[in-house]
């Protein structure tokens, strides 16, 4: 196979903070804006007079953008989240804001963040600028329970997060964050669960949780999901970050598919597009790594809107199979796994079928 250049690499990364109203987002965007590493970063906020930032750090202020001295970007959303994204890239280039190499954005409490994880994918001048690195979503750890129950905005930002931290946990009792635990689990089995306190939060563990290069490495199969080091699941401090449980939310559901024979890239791209096509609006979110004709491809997506697939420089590991992992809503579980496991025993005529794989 013939590289011509990686895909992703120039890209600059895209981190999205949601959780429902009242989960600490504000909180954590403060404190994020005071961190040291925050150099050549640009936060966007929905509302700029709702983030306290100290006026010592402030070296200038213009309608929507906020240059901290620390040399951070902290810039409000005047329009849509598409026109100041582009807005921001536009002034980068001109020079009119510094070189920033990273995005947070911050969404409200109320937001459905698949529409935005989709503009990502779908904006052509976006994709070609900017790439999503993660979604974090803030869960309440007092209220999260009750949340999970009756709102349907914050089920749905738990089930597609690549990341959660639970939050106001010295306020909670360990029995409640036990039970919010297993409920996250039971929407979102894959992504890592971190409890937090006021705000406080290891930058470096919010970033880097998306797939960054077509240059294989053991994080390709973290960004999937895939525990690297069982024993790491517990902290010291007995937090969950990494268990997975057997029961299943009645709505949400998490599929895990494995495949030992190669795909077709046609045939699995078709049965891709019949199941977005039917019930796409019930595909929550689908990562995965696909063997097609031995060469992995990752490809991912969030209801129907799929980004670029990207062909990997080498396996990750030893092992080929392809995984696949989706996070669906009404859907029987049976009715994805029979659809490809039926695609997977067709074989095209021989074809350059990868060659389509952008």
């Amino acid at each position: 196979m013939t590289w011509s250049r990686d895909a992703l690499a120039g890209k600059i990364p895209v981190t999205l903070v949601t959780g429902f109203l009242g989960s600490g987002k504000t909180t954590l965007i403060s404190k994020l804006l005071l961190h040291p590493d925050m150099r050549r970063v640009a936060v966007v906020i929905n509302e700029m007079g709702e983030i306290g930032i100290d006026h010592d750090l402030v070296t200038m202020s213009s309608e929507n953008i906020t240059l901290l001295a620390n040399g951070c970007i902290c810039c409000s959303v005047r329009t849509d989240l598409q026109e100041t994204l582009r807005d921001l890239f536009a002034q980068r280039r001109v020079g009119e804001v510094f070189d920033f190499d990273r995005v947070i954005v911050e969404t409200t409490g109320l937001a459905d963040p698949a529409p935005v994880v989709q503009t990502l994918a779908s904006d052509t001048l976006l994709a070609a600028h900017y790439r999503l690195d993660g979604l974090i979503t803030l869960v309440d750890g007092l209220l999260g329970v009750g949340q999970i129950d009756e709102q349907t905005e914050a089920v749905k930002q738990i089930a597609i997060a690549d990341k959660i931290l639970i939050t106001k946990t010295d306020l909670a009792t360990d029995d409640n964050l036990q039970t919010l635990c297993e409920r996250i689990r039971q929407l979102n089995s894959q992504s890592p669960i971190e409890l937090i306190r006021h705000g406080e939060v290891d930058l470096l563990a919010l970033i880097d949780l998306g797939l960054s290069s077509s240059r294989s490495s053991a994080r390709t199969l973290q960004f999937l999901g895939e525990v690297l080091d069982p024993a790491a699941s517990l902290d010291n401090k007995g937090r969950y970050l990494g268990q997975k449980f057997a029961a299943q939310h009645s709505a949400v559901k998490t599929l895990s598919l494995r495949f030992n024979e190669p795909f077709e890239w046609l045939s699995f791209a078709s049965a891709l597009e019949l199941l977005t096509t039917l019930r796409g609006p019930d595909l929550l979110r689908m990562k995965g790594i696909v063997n097609v004709a031995g060469e992995p491809v990752v490809v991912q997506g969030v209801q129907h809107i799929f980004a670029t697939p990207v062909k990997m420089d080498r396996w990750p590991s030893e092992d080929k199979d392809s995984r696949l992992v989706f996070i669906v809503r009404n859907l029987e579980l049976d009715v994805i796994r029979n659809l490809f496991q039926a695609v997977g025993a067709i074989k095209s005529t021989p074809s350059s079928h990868i060659s389509l794989i952008q």
